[in-house]
C-alpha cells in the first residue's frame, strides 16, 4: 500500500517494502525532513520537538527511530509519552517549542501508524510547508550533525494532568453542577491513550465512570471509529449499568463520540452541534465546520445570531477559516471540537466537559438533548480506489452533471439539494472516495449516497 501524505501526516501501514508503508526508512526519512526543514526555518537556533504517541503496538518501535533520527540532526526532543494528540499540541505551546510530531495513525486499526506534524503553535502543518518537507524527504539528501552537535531527550510525563487541569480552569467548565449531577458513564477508551486521561478527568469532574478497554495495550477490542457500528460493546453498557450515558474516543483522542441512557448514538455529526450549543449560549459569534458537516451547526449558529462558514476538510483548514473569521467554536463532524481559548486542535478532552456541563446545566437526559436539536440524517460511504483511476476527472464529470446544482469544489464536490446535500471527496488518509449525504430522513439521505455511488461506479 503507497504510504499517505497529506495534512493529516505521513501515514501508512506496519512493515513490508519501503516506499509502499511506514517502514523504518520511510519513518527516519520523514523525521529527517520535518527536523531538516526546521533547521532551514530557524537558522542558528537550537530546535526542541516535543513528542507524544498513543498507545499503538508500533508506537514505541516508531516514536524511537524518529527521536534518534531528530538527535542525530542535533534536535532536543522533549518525550512526554503516552499522549493524545491534543495534549502533544498544548505541550508544544507551553513549552516554546518548535514543533512536535504525534506517533499516531487517529481512527486507522492498529497495523497503521503515522506521524502527525506540527508547526510552533502546536497546530497541523499546512500544505505549503507540508510540500516543503515532502520535497526535503524526496532529496533524500541530510546533513546529520557531528558527535559534539548531537541532540539530546529529555522526558516529561506531567503534559496529561496539565491537559486536565487546562480544562477544569476553562470558564466554560461547570464543575460544581456536573459534581452535583451525579452521572453515571462508561467509557470506551479503545485500549488506547484515552483510557489513561479521560477517566482522570472524569473523576476530577466528579463523575461516576465504569471503564471499558481502557487498557492502553494498543491491541483494539474493535474497529477504533468511534462509529455506531463500532460501539456496541459500549451500547450494551450502557444499558446493563443503567448509566446516563456512554463516552467513546479514537486512539488518540481527538475525536469524541456519546451514546445515550437508552444505548442510542448521540451521532457524531452532533458532538459539535451540543458543545457549540453551549458555548453560544454563553457568548455570540461566529462557528465553522468543514463541508462534511452537518446542516445543524448552521441552524444552532443562527439561533445564537451568529454566522456559520465552512471549509474544506481537514483541521488546518478549519482553523485557518476559524481564525479569519473570529469563530468562537468550531470542528468537524467527525466528532473533533475546536476552542480556541484553549488551543486551536481538535480535543475530545475538552468537549467530554462541555458536553457535561450543558447537561448538567439543563438537567436533561442526552436523547432529551438529542431531540431538542434540529433533526438530520447522515450517511458516510465510500468506494476503494485503485491505482490507476482518474479521480479527478471522475469528480469533473459529477461536477458538468449537476453543475445546475452550484456544485462547491473547495474540496472534492458538494452539491446542495432542498434541505438535503452530498459531498464526494478523495479521503486524506485512505485511498478511497468519501460519501457524505444528510438528508431530514435516513432514507431520504441513504437514497442520496446510493444514487451517487451509482453514478461514480459507472465511471470507473
Amino acid at each position: 500500500m503507497t504510504i499517505i501524505k497529506s495534512i493529516s501526516g505521513i501515514r501508512g501501514t506496519i512493515g513490508g517494502k519501503q516506499n509502499e508503508n511506514l517502514t523504518p526508512i520511510d519513518a527516519v526519512k520523514y523525521a529527517a525532513s520535518f527536523g531538516v526543514y526546521l533547521k532551514n526555518k530557524y537558522p542558528d537556533k537550537k530546535i526542541k520537538i516535543v513528542i507524544g504517541r498513543d498507545a499503538r503496538i508500533s508506537g514505541k518501535m516508531i516514536q524511537g527511530l524518529v527521536q534518534n533520527t531528530l538527535i542525530a540532526l542535533g534536535i532536543d526532543c522533549l518525550d512526554i509519552g503516552l499522549s493524545t494528540t491534543p495534549t502533544v499540541e498544548l505541550a508544544v505551546q507551553n513549552e516554546n517549542a518548535f514543533g512536535g510530531i504525534v506517533i499516531t495513525a487517529s481512527h486507522n486499526p492498529k497495523n497503521w501508524n503515522a506521524l502527525k506534524l506540527l508547526n510552533n503553535r502546536g497546530e497541523f502543518i499546512n500544505s505549503y510547508d507540508g510540500d516543503k518537507i515532502l520535497s526535503l524527504a524526496d532529496s533524500n539528501n541530510f546533513n546529520f550533525s557531528s558527535i559534539d552537535d548531537l541532540g539530546s531527550i529529555k522526558l516529561n510525563s506531567s503534559y496529561i494532568n496539565y491537559h486536565i487541569e487546562k480544562v477544569l480552569n476553562l470558564n466554560y467548565t461547570n464543575i460544581n453542577e456536573i459534581k452535583k449531577s451525579n452521572f453515571k458513564v462508561v467509557f470506551d477508551g479503545v485500549n488506547s491513550s484515552g483510557g489513561i486521561i479521560i477517566p482522570e478527568l472524569l473523576n476530577k469532574l466528579g463523575v461516576d465512570c465504569i471503564p471499558i478497554y481502557c487498557d492502553p495495550t494498543g491491541e483494539f477490542p474493535h474497529n477504533p471509529e468511534p462509529l455506531a457500528e463500532n460501539l456496541t460493546d459500549l451500547s450494551r453498557a450502557v444499558i446493563s449499568n443503567n448509566a446516563d450515558l456512554g463516552i467513546a474516543v479514537d486512539p488518540d483522542v481527538d475525536r469524541l463520540a456519546f451514546v445515550d441512557e437508552n444505548g442510542k448514538m448521540f451521532g457524531e455529526e452532533y458532538t459539535l452541534v451540543a458543545c457549540a450549543d453551549y458555548i453560544l449560549s454563553k457568548k455570540t459569534g461566529n462557528t465553522v465546520s468543514n463541508l462534511s458537516s452537518s446542516l445543524a451547526l448552521s441552524k444552532i449558529t443562527q439561533k445564537y445570531s451568529g454566522k456559520y462558514f465552512f471549509s474544506a476538510v481537514g483541521e488546518v483548514n478549519v482553523v485557518d477559516l476559524m481564525k479569519k473569521t473570529n469563530a468562537i467554536i468550531g470542528g468537524e463532524g467527525n466528532g473533533g471540537v475546536i476552542l480556541p481559548e484553549l488551543h486551536y486542535g481538535r480535543d475530545a478532552i475538552v468537549g467530554v466537559a462541555l458536553f457535561l456541563s450543558l447537561l448538567a446545566e439543563r438537567k436533561l437526559k442526552v436523547s432529551e438533548l438529542k431531540n431538542s436539536y434540529p433533526q438530520y440524517y447522515s450517511i458516510k460511504d465510500k468506494i476503494s480506489l485503485k491505482s490507476n483511476m482518474d479521480i479527478d476527472n471522475m469528480l469533473s464529470e459529477i461536477e458538468t452533471k449537476y453543475k445546475d446544482q452550484n456544485p462547491i469544489t473547495i474540496d472534492g464536490i458538494k452539491i446542495n439539494f432542498d434541505n438535503s446535500w452530498i459531498h464526494l471527496r478523495k479521503s486524506n488518509t485512505e485511498p478511497i472516495i468519501r460519501i457524505y449525504s444528510e438528508a431530514t430522513s435516513l432514507k431520504k439521505a441513504n437514497d442520496i449516497a446510493k444514487k451517487f455511488i451509482g453514478e461514480l461506479k459507472k465511471l470507473i
